[in-house]
């Protein structure tokens, strides 16, 4: 899938009520892991000790911190949108984010995103997105929720 670019308001518009589309596939590895555990200072064992999860955890692996998962959607969502034109970009808000799957070390993971509304707040757009982390071979998406963004685009000329 090609990636859209935006540079105004108006070419944002275009895509409300429509799904925009999905990034390319991400891999999680172990590594990833262990630095957002000592980023985050979460050592759970699910996440860092494959020996014991092989034995005990229910996955049969280590698995991703679901906060890791999460925080890779800028950086996924940036794979499906370029927005141009951009004074600031903020991250508003999380509404009704569930986790529904946990992402098993070395699953590949791409983000899916539908604008579900987009409206202009005196110069400030305000980008309402439908989100789900696909895992590839799952039928059962990692997350699934609604994020917010406001872009602040620069004047024209």
């Amino acid at each position: 899938m090609s990636k859209i670019t935006i540079s105004s308001f108006e070419e944002f518009l275009e895509f409300e009520g429509k799904e925009i589309g999905y990034s390319d596939y991400h891999t999680i590895t172990q590594e990833q892991i262990n630095l957002f555990a000592d980023a985050t200072l979460d050592h759970q064992w699910i996440h860092l000790d494959a020996a014991r999860a092989e034995r005990e955890s229910p996955f049969k692996s280590t698995i991703a911190h679901g906060y890791l998962t999460l925080s890779l959607l800028p950086y996924l969502w940036s794979q499906i949108v370029s927005i141009e034109n951009l004074k600031m970009q903020v991250n508003y808000e999380i509404e009704s984010l569930r986790f529904n799957q946990a992402v098993a070390v070395n699953a590949n993971v791409r983000l899916r995103a539908k604008l579900l509304s987009l409206k202009d707040l005196r110069g400030i757009s305000k980008a309402q997105l439908e989100v789900s982390l696909e895992i590839e071979h799952q039928k059962k998406p990692a997350f699934t929720g609604v994020i917010t963004f406001l872009y602040h685009f620069n004047p024209k000329l």
